[in-house]
């Protein structure tokens, strides 16, 4: 199992907005990603946001994570 470190959070609130939760802590229905470049592009082809939140996932967060990825980088 992966430390949280490890991992990026993101979140569906109960006002249906998606966004990327680094206090791991938002509440709402959430879903990991592995925090590295190839993780979120597998993602990102897979759509597995959409299957985790249980709802369609906009592919704009997928660039977000790149972007904070590569920010983090």
């Amino acid at each position: 199992m992966l430390d949280k470190s490890a991992l990026i959070r993101v979140v569906l609130n109960k006002n249906n907005e998606i966004f990327i939760d680094l206090t791991y802590k938002a509440d709402g229905r959430g879903a990991y990603v592995k925090n590295d470049l190839n993780s979120v592009k597998i993602a990102k082809q897979k759509n597995l946001l959409s299957r985790g939140l249980k709802t369609k996932v906009d592919l704009s967060i997928y660039d977000e994570l790149e972007k904070l990825f590569n920010e983090q980088n």
